[in-house]
């Protein structure tokens, strides 16, 4: 008689399944108990007999049948994830999961590059071109024409021959700077064409001071010379609209170059007598013109003799 075939095993139901995976999480949680009892044989009926009276307690009944399924399912760890080996596909699927995230990671750092790089444009990149574009116009338009008309005032100006001669040097060195491509250079020559026009338009009169309580004259002993004498008389500039110029002078007595108001200039003994004399009539210089310059000449012309030495302290 043929053998009786064994019945198939009910499949379980999704109540079934559920409860099975709760007794893995329980078992999980419970750690100590799981190894007490499954690494000794034959006390795996014991552990089913402890999870039923658990279940028990919370008020659930539970068969045998999922009991024991639950047992095995954590001895396979059926209901444990195992993530997949590292690879490039990992890789690839794990960045599409979380392309939110990167994309607004990404989208962050392009904002910031692109803030450091309009940072670096506007205060790096593009004063540098600025500065660039204003050397080479400066070069090829502003300090040319301002060099070459600084140089036209003063051969228009000038009335003597020295002063033209000295603009036409200094024109042919800005010229031969400006080939160099030598800014700086240029701008210093054009300075002193500036210089030498803004001189050749200074007039005035040097006038003799005579005000009361002001020294109008002084002599002095030059230094080494002990028997000698040196007369000086103390005159001012004055401008044709009355105002006081302050010029660089030369101390013959100490070698320095110094900006004055009042100087002193060295006069043969009789002038200084004379300038004595003069004052002493009345209080007042009546001749007190020592010497012109005009505009267009560096040059003054002395009114009286004079010998060529000036003081600026006495």
């Amino acid at each position: 008689m043929a053998e009786t075939a064994a019945p198939a095993e009910k499949p379980q139901t999704l109540d079934e399944l559920m409860i099975a995976m709760d007794v893995v999480d329980t078992l999980r949680h419970r750690e100590d108990l799981v190894r007490r009892e499954l690494d000794e044989e034959g006390r795996e009926a014991e552990l089913i007999e402890r999870l039923r009276k658990i279940y028990r307690e919370q008020g659930i009944e539970v068969t045998d049948r999922v009991l024991l399924d639950g047992v095995k399912a954590l001895k396979e760890s059926r209901f444990v994830y195992t993530p997949p080996p590292a690879g490039w596909k990992r890789t690839m699927l794990t960045a599409w999961v979380r392309r939110r995230t990167y994309g607004r990671r990404a989208g962050g750092l392009v904002l910031a590059l692109g803030a450091v790089a309009w940072a670096y444009y506007f205060m790096v990149v593009r004063p540098a071109r600025v500065a660039q574009e204003q050397a080479r116009l400066e070069l090829t338009d502003t300090l040319p024409k301002a060099l070459r008309g600084a140089h036209a005032e003063v051969q228009r100006i000038a009335a003597d021959q020295a002063p033209k001669d000295k603009a036409d040097a200094l024109l042919a060195d800005g010229e031969r700077e400006l080939r160099a491509g030598n800014r700086a250079g240029v701008a210093k020559i054009r300075g002193e064409l500036v210089a030498l026009r803004d001189d050749l338009t200074t007039e005035y009169k040097l006038t003799i001071v005579s005000r009361p309580r002001e020294t109008t004259w002084v002599w002095r002993r030059p230094p080494g010379r002990s028997n000698a004498k040196n007369y000086y008389v103390i005159v001012e500039a004055i401008a044709p609209d009355g105002r006081k110029l302050a010029l660089p002078i030369r101390n013959e007595e100490t070698g320095k170059i110094e900006t004055v108001t009042m100087f002193g200039v060295r006069v043969p003994e009789a002038v200084f007598e004379a300038v004595r004399r003069d004052k002493a009539d009345d209080g007042i210089v009546q001749k007190n013109v020592f010497g012109i310059r005009k505009r267009g000449s560096q040059a003054i012309e002395y009114q009286m003799p004079f010998e060529g030495g000036f003081i600026t302290q006495w």
